[in-house]
């Protein structure tokens, strides 16, 4: 059975052009969905930095507060300790969402890492077919 195809040469490059083509377009709105993905970790991991910024501000201001109500009022624990312990406990909170916000940009990959290894299997496929 060796049947020809009745197309010519000229078509059938004209039909793999096509096909190259639409498979370059796939690619492309792979990466660009894997970017839109990295993007929203980063956003979510700016946010928790901002987040953390926003818990330093309360913190200062529990601390005018306490030595403020320490001058104040002087009990058998002063009122200036109590207010170091909140600050202490408020800038623990801040540094560990600083950390969690820091570490989730460092595990964020923008590289399209999928696409980038489609793109290389599907160009060993067309090397495989041109052989």
């Amino acid at each position: 059975m060796n049947e020809q195809d009745p197309r010519s040469t000229t078509t059938l490059l004209s039909d793999a052009m096509v096909h190259v083509s639409g498979l370059v377009r796939k690619e492309i709105d792979l990466a660009r969905a894997e970017a839109d993905r990295s993007l929203r970790k980063v956003g979510t991991a700016l946010g928790l930095i901002v987040s953390a910024l926003l818990v330093i501000l309360v913190a200062l201001n529990v601390l005018v507060a306490a030595v403020v109500a320490g001058l104040a009022e002087v009990t058998d624990l002063n009122a200036g300790w109590s207010a170091l312990i909140v600050g202490i406990v408020f800038m623990i909170i801040a540094f560990i969402m600083v950390r969690t916000g820091l570490s989730q940009l460092q595990s964020a990959s923008l590289a399209p890492k999928r696409s980038v290894e489609s793109v290389k299997q599907d160009a060993a496929a067309v090397k495989g077919a041109i052989k």
